[in-house]
């Protein structure tokens, strides 16, 4: 089980490792359930990953929007288990994980926000 947190009063984070050849993070993502990918960071992040772009994809966004975005291939571990993960690189406030990347890891998430907390758990 991974515990989160609300930052800002209502954004709710969790922190997953994400890693890229010899680099290795392990951010406070945000979990937002209308991103059907798997994760995505900022270039900065990338950056530091070394992410190597291996197509541009449309996508997209809240606003309706549909716009260009690099895509990387990356790892991420969640309680011992790694798996594969597709990482978009947009410049954002937050990296954040959505539903493709919690199906991946077969966890569901529990957001209580009355009393502001994140759980994820693994479903087997």
């Amino acid at each position: 089980m991974i515990r989160g947190e609300f930052i800002n009063e209502n954004v709710p984070i969790v922190k997953v490792a994400i890693a890229s050849g010899q680099s290795v993070q392990t951010p406070y993502f945000l979990l937002d359930t209308g991103f059907t990918g798997d994760i995505q960071v900022t270039p900065e992040i990338a950056k530091e990953l070394r992410l190597e772009i291996v197509s541009v994809t449309k996508t997209g966004i809240a606003s309706g929007e549909i716009i260009n975005v690099p895509t990387a291939l990356a790892f991420s571990t969640m309680e011992g288990v790694s798996r594969a993960v597709n990482v978009l690189i947009a410049n954002s406030k937050f990296p954040f994980i959505g539903i493709s990347f919690l199906k991946k890891f077969d966890y569901k998430a529990i957001v209580d926000c009355k009393n502001k907390t994140v759980v994820l758990k693994r479903v087997v």
